[in-house]
């Protein structure tokens, strides 16, 4: 039995708790938030607490607050030489207090409040400081899911910065088109087999041999049109950026 006390209330709290809930040999023990929320609907009241002072005994405290609060509330456990770990993509596993021992476990996806995800199908990166630690984050992560990497700071670092171009970037522009139609009362549903199937190539294929459209081919006519089109000045503006890329990273082979 690992037993996990887990820090925080937002969205990877939430979705931890509700994967770790279902586990025979996964026991939480306690969670601490600030604001005394629950983080699941079957959670006793009496496992959370706001007063840091009061984290029992665990296996496993999970840091799953935000970036920039991880280095201050790790710095106020109330206690030495626990395996800390923290869940965040970007920070390096040393923003750690050093008076526990520290660890990151790190599901590699995006978490939104109401959608339900499939934790055995999520990549969990895991990284300790010592081969003991690491072998019981290998067990833990390994009862959620089925795909466990042991990635060190500096690569979860570049699969962070990846992670935000083929997730919260290209979210961002689905919203951009999901506005240009929402303008021309053009129904966005249309797009949508056209989103799953751009999303199957990149995963099928490499990415970089599945690039079509008009900048690829130089269609300067269709450009100048799609621009036209677009009267919002930052749309323009990312759209001339992207076409100038596309076009710069395919120039040798047109």
């Amino acid at each position: 039995m690992i037993r996990v006390v887990i820090l925080g209330a937002g969205n990877v709290a939430k979705h931890l708790y509700s994967a770790f809930f279902h586990q025979k040999h996964i026991e939480i023990i306690q969670c601490y938030n600030r604001k005394n929320l629950q983080l699941h609907p079957d959670q006793k009241k009496e496992t959370i607490i706001k007063d840091i002072r009061l984290l029992k005994d665990a296996d496993i405290y999970v840091l799953a607050v935000s970036d920039d609060a991880i280095e201050k509330v790790s710095s106020i456990f109330p206690f030495k030489n626990k395996l800390v770990v923290h869940t965040s993509g970007s920070s390096p596993m040393g923003i750690i207090n050093n008076k526990n021992k520290k660890g990151v476990f790190y599901p590699l996806q995006t978490f939104s409040k109401d959608k339900i995800v499939d934790f055995a199908t999520i990549p969990i990166c895991i990284e300790a400081e010592n081969q003991i630690d690491l072998e019981i984050l290998r067990k833990l992560a390994s009862s959620l899911s089925n795909k466990v990497y042991t990635i060190s700071s500096e690569q979860r670092s570049i699969l962070h910065v990846s992670a935000v171009f083929v997730n919260n970037f290209t979210n961002y522009l689905f919203s951009i088109g999901s506005d240009i139609c929402n303008e021309h009362r053009v129904p966005f549903e249309i797009l949508h087999p056209l989103i799953q199937e751009t999303a199957q190539k990149a995963i099928k294929m490499d990415p970089s041999n599945a690039q079509t459209g008009p900048a690829i081919r130089k269609d300067v006519n269709t450009i100048e049109r799609h621009l036209e089109i677009l009267t919002n000045t930052t749309q323009q503006n990312i759209y001339t950026t992207l076409t100038k890329a596309i076009q710069s990273k395919y120039g040798k082979e047109l």
